[in-house]
């Protein structure tokens, strides 16, 4: 599934273009204990609970794509009778309308979803008659196909805060009685997949709010799936990678992890203007290697490196080179580098000033007029550099400035 397939299902996940028609529930207990379950007409709760309930089932399939949604294949097995792919063909054909079916599922959840404290099993049954598409994406009247799945979410169910709040009955301000509050999903799961805007019941796109620790025991033991790494595991991963070779303690460390990740990002550039923006690039263990040599370290560090991202990741996980990619390295590294560049002007300006006569040789403050252009006055900017404000003064040959009393050329 792309984000296109995902954003399709949202879009009518609304009050206007809901189609739901039955909901499922298990609320389990820390000890893992099943407290109720309940099954409900979707479509005819209470205005307060439908919203509630719609939301729950719009955070399941929300984030991105690769990272927190992932989409995990059926090994064969699992599509035999008994497997997980065969049991949820039957949670799926059953509309939510068997109990004991539902009873099945949520049984599998508790036995494989390990999770501290009370939880909220939701499972949304849905048909969607999929509109058939021109080449323009242009949508046309006629179905193309019946989009039968059901969405799972697991919440947690956690206790409100402590706290003051007015009581009614006894007019008085008085503590607040606490009680269990659903909170947005942690993990779920749609069945089957939406490829390519059709039915995929080899497929079931996971979700996972929490990308730098998913619970994969129920990826695999619940799903019977084999898990795969999201965008921000490998992005740490790799990471970690250059942190054990480098070494933790290296005063170098941060710069030259920035230097490779402005790298990564140059490389993406320059693979999307040789093969177009909508094109992957994928970061090879040969592209790994270069990288890091590029950013300064040794030809013996950046084949160790990329050794160990060749075994790290197996061929059909080898990463985009936006998953490893680090934004906010970048983004820290341009503010450096703006810094930097600030600090280079005010040492320049200085030695203007010097060499101008307008700077006591004690270093203290003289009376400063700047004569300069109304043009360049709105082009007048402060910045704190090296914990000083300073004021950035864009000045042409032919401008000048009266430093106590005198005129001083710039």
């Amino acid at each position: 599934m792309e984000k296109k397939e995902v954003m399709e299902l949202k879009r009518r996940l609304k009050k206007e273009t809901r189609t739901i028609t039955k909901l499922a529930g298990c609320y389990v207990n820390a000890s893992k204990e099943k407290v109720c379950t309940f099954t409900e007409d979707f479509l005819n709760l209470e205005e307060e609970e439908f919203f509630k309930y719609l939301e729950i089932a719009n955070k399941a399939l929300s984030g991105t794509v690769g990272n927190n949604l992932i989409q995990l294949t059926f090994p064969n097995d699992e599509e035999l009778e008994g497997g997980a792919q065969s049991s949820l063909m039957g949670l799926k054909k059953s509309k939510l309308e068997i109990p004991e079916i539902n009873d099945a599922f949520f049984d599998s959840v508790i036995k494989n979803y390990d999770f501290v404290g009370n939880y909220l099993i939701l499972v949304f049954y849905d048909v969607y008659d999929v509109p058939t598409k021109t080449t323009d994406n242009m949508k046309l009247d006629e179905s193309e196909e019946v989009y039968e799945y059901i969405l799972c979410a697991v919440c947690p169910v956690k206790l409100t805060k402590a706290a003051l709040g007015y009581r009614e009955e006894e007019n008085r301000i008085a503590p607040r009685i606490r009680d269990w509050a659903v909170d947005a999903p942690e993990s779920g799961f749609l069945f089957p997949a939406f490829t390519d805007r059709s039915s995929d019941i080899h497929n079931v796109m996971m979700y996972t709010k929490n990308t730098k620790d998913p619970h994969k025991e129920f990826w695999e033991n619940g799903l019977g799936c084999e898990s795969k790494f999201t965008s921000t595991e490998k992005k740490n991963a790799f990471e970690h990678m250059i942190v054990n070779f480098v070494g933790p303690e290296n005063e170098d460390l941060q710069d030259i992890i920035a230097d490779v990740n402005q790298n990564i990002s140059d490389f993406i550039t320059n693979e999307k203007e040789i093969h177009g923006e909508k094109e992957p690039v994928v970061l090879t263990t040969k592209d790994v290697e270069e990288i890091l040599t590029d950013a300064g370290l040794s030809e013996q560090k950046a084949e160790h490196i990329a050794k160990t991202y060749d075994d790290f990741f197996k061929e059909d996980e080898v990463p985009l080179a936006d998953e490893v990619l680090d934004t906010k390295v970048i983004k820290n590294n341009e503010i450096r580098q703006e810094k930097n560049a600030l600090k280079e002007q005010v040492i320049t300006l200085t030695q203007k000033l010097e060499q101008a006569g307008v700077m006591n040789e004690d270093g203290k403050n003289v009376d400063i007029v700047l004569r300069v252009s109304e043009e360049k006055a709105k082009e007048i900017t402060t910045s704190v550099v090296d914990g000083q404000k300073c004021i950035l003064i864009p000045v042409e040959e032919d401008e000048y400035a009266t430093v106590n009393g005198e005129v001083k050329e710039m």
